[in-house]
């Protein structure tokens, strides 16, 4: 299996129809990039779930932050992931317990085997090696 990504239209779609994002690997430091991203996705209208085990229990861009993505109380629309493509399979495996429904890895980051396990559990809407500000951006 080779991964391939959705057409522009739908990752379009995802956007339009999407009003929750867990971001995980969320920084609490404002010259990261996962912390610019999310900012951009809040100030875009976005509801921000951070995800993140060292930093549980602090707030980030004013929302409090959890641990793992199964600890999200709320309706999950996209898994936004800034982690390492090797953190993939771990999080696609936890991403399934859930009922998020889109899988988003930002750009430079991609898992054959995060793929594989996401079709084997019949989530199809997986995004990855996109990055999601970009993606937005052009929608405008």
């Amino acid at each position: 299996m080779t991964f391939k990504n959705p057409n522009d239209e739908t990752i379009k779609d995802y956007l339009k129809n999407s009003k929750n994002i867990a971001v995980i690997g969320l920084s609490n430091k404002p010259d990261r990039t996962s912390y610019q991203v999310a900012q951009v996705l809040q100030l875009s209208g976005y509801k921000l779930f951070p995800v993140n085990p060292m930093l549980a229990g602090e707030t980030i861009l004013g929302e409090p932050v959890v641990a793992t993505l199964t600890d999200v109380k709320e309706p999950i629309d996209i898994v936004d992931i800034f982690r390492k493509s090797d953190a993939l399979p771990d999080i696609a495996r936890e991403f399934v317990k859930t009922d998020a429904k889109i899988f988003w890895a930002q750009l430079g980051i991609e898992n054959e085997e995060a793929a594989q396990i996401l079709a084997e559990n019949n989530r199809k809407d997986v995004v990855m090696n996109r990055c999601i500000k970009i993606e937005l951006n052009n929608m405008a």
